[in-house]
């Protein structure tokens, strides 16, 4: 999966970069309101953040847009279900700071100053930093408590460019466990929104 993702990846900025009739260079920051989907639990959304920088590269109706930026995510459990197949009420925290580096495939139409977009591609998040605490009831499952370095996930979405304003709505689908465990399954989901301003 991974080096099907990684391919697609550069067939797909090599792609952009021959056909490009226009570049353009942003910075954005915004929220996300992200969760762990797991089998085993369940949970709370966490919210978020991002800060980062963007480029678009395309002709007049289709672009590439690769990201790179700083974001934190999370989740809180409230319960899990033992090895007895029983829920047990119990809280437990997981933050991660990561590095994601979404490329995105995208439309765009409207006027030169007004335009709207559509895009889809795949992400890459490295954990940059985790943190998490889990009351005493979770050392009964400290199998799933240990988390990948990364992991893989697929954005989608849609925007608004104003000027030199953009404002961007995307939900982003985890693919890839990021759990070390072979037991147990987590996956980052998440809603985000930011704002961008392109300074080229």
């Amino acid at each position: 999966m991974k080096k099907i993702i990684l391919s697609i990846v550069f067939l797909t900025f090599g792609w952009a970069t021959s056909q490009a009739q226009t570049f353009n260079l942003g910075v954005k920051a915004g929220v996300n309101l992200a969760k762990l989907n797991s089998d085993f639990a369940s949970e709370e959304n966490r919210l978020g953040y991002q800060i980062g920088a963007w480029a678009r590269i395309g002709g007049a109706s289709f672009y590439v847009q690769p990201e790179a930026y700083i974001g934190s995510k999370g989740n809180k459990f409230i319960s899990f279900t033992n090895n007895n197949n029983t829920e047990v009420a119990a809280e437990g925290k997981v933050k991660f700071t990561t590095l994601d580096v979404p490329v995105l495939l995208g439309t765009r139409f409207g006027a030169k100053n007004l335009n709207f977009r559509v895009m889809a591609g795949p992400v890459v998040s490295f954990v940059l930093n985790e943190n998490s605490t889990f009351s005493s009831a979770y050392d009964q499952a400290t199998d799933f408590k240990n988390y990948k370095d990364q992991a893989f996930g697929i954005q989608a979405g849609a925007g608004v460019d104003v000027g030199a304003i953009s404002v961007d709505l995307r939900y982003e689908a985890g693919i890839s466990n990021i759990s070390k465990s072979e037991k147990y399954t987590q996956k980052p989901n998440l809603f985000q929104l930011s704002l961008g301003f392109k300074i080229l």
